[in-house]
Formats: C-alpha cells, structure tokens, sequence
C-alpha cells in the first residue's frame, strides 16, 4: 500500500491510495469518519437566559462548534486515569457570560484549557436584544463520530478513476489503475486532515496487529 498527496492544507487533503482494494479504502475512509476521536461540548449547565431560544436550541448549537485540543494531554474518558469522574485531561469547561444588545459567537467562551478552543470564533450562538442576558458553562469531553455526529473527524469520500473502463493498452492517458482509489478529506473538527490521516492509518495498522496476535494464539 503507498499514498500519494495530490493537494494538502489545514482543512483539506487529496491523496491516492496506491496497490489497495475496496476493503481496505472503506475501512480507511470509516475510521477517518466516525472513530477518531475530536473535541466537544457534551454539557451545558444554564444559569440564565433570557434571549428568544431555548435552552435546548442553544445547547444544541453550542455542541456542534468544533473544538481543538491536545493530542498529548486530553483523553477519552474511558482511557482516562480518573475512570471517568471527570477532570482536566478528559473534561474542558467553557465559560460564557453576555448581555445584549449583540450576536453571541464561538469566540466569546473563556476556556479553562488554552488547547481547547473553537475553531471558528465567528460562528453565531444566539442574539441577544437590548438587556438579554446569557450566562452558561458548557463541559467539553473527547468522543467519536459513531456515537454523534458532533464528534465526526471529517467528510470522506473516495472513487476508483476508471472503475469499468477497459484498460488502455498503450498506458499513455491512464493516470489511475484498477487497485487505486482517490480519496478527498476534509476536517470538519479541530484537527488537521493531515492529522486525520495518518491517525486513521495508524489505528488500521494498530487493529491488524493485533488481530494477527489473535490469530496465532488461536494457531498455537
């Protein structure tokens, strides 16, 4: 298996998945979708509100900003020390606190994690008229697109270019062959697609070995 990058920045890689199979692409394009783990609002803890939504709608809003964090520091909270109970590397609290009149936006929570911010600031919340109140903590924890998809890495797609087609005897105009596929990323969470990649890779290479290891208990 190679890849070859076709076009690469921050939201967006293009790249060729060389000497595979369909299996293998489909696979990839799963975990790079739903079972990475990404950064958001899971809780959202009101003390007022007295703008024209809902609790629910603005909580709502708040989980799908996406959020960026530290791959070395935050855990999942399966995987974190504190079995779940909650505490600085597997929950983030952001803080908001405004009062109209004004559009309420990403960038106006204050995190107790520097890592742990939106990554658009100017995504709209709410607004607030003249003397409407806001006054929130929203509990962010890591968690994966499978589960909702406000924890989704990213869009992926892929095609096989000539998928159907005869093969071109001569190769002269065939730039793609019959094991390759053509995948298109784009983030859609605080990681890179880049990131998101090789992520994705490691975790396959991660599962194969550990079910050949499987394998060759059953063997022996």
């Amino acid at each position: 298996m190679k890849l070859r990058i076709l076009d690469n920045s921050d939201k967006r890689v293009s790249f060729v998945l060389e000497e595979s199979d369909a299996g293998f692409a489909n696979a990839l394009r799963r975990i790079m979708a739903n079972e990475i783990p990404t950064m958001a609002v899971e809780n959202v803890d009101f003390e007022e509100n007295s703008s024209g939504a809902f609790d629910e709608i603005i909580a709502h809003r708040i989980g799908l900003v996406p959020l960026t964090y530290n791959r070395k520091i935050h855990r999942t909270k399966d995987d974190c020390k504190c079995d779940g109970k909650g505490c600085s590397q597997c929950e983030v609290v952001l803080a908001l606190e405004k009062t109209g009149p004004c559009m309420v936006k990403a960038g106006d929570f204050k995190s107790t994690d520097d890592s742990v911010q939106p990554t658009d600031p100017e995504i709209p919340i709410v607004e607030l008229f003249e003397n409407q109140r806001l006054k929130l903590e929203a509990t962010a924890q890591l968690g994966f697109g499978k589960e909702h998809a406000k924890w989704q890495a990213a869009v992926v797609g892929y095609k096989n270019p000539v998928a159907g087609r005869p093969e071109d005897p001569q190769g002269d105009d065939v730039k793609f062959r019959e094991e390759e596929f053509v995948f298109e990323v784009e983030s859609v969470s605080g990681l890179k697609a880049a990131e998101i990649v090789e992520i994705a890779l490691n975790e396959l290479e991660r599962r194969a070995d550990e079910f050949a290891s499987e394998v060759k208990k059953e063997v022996k």
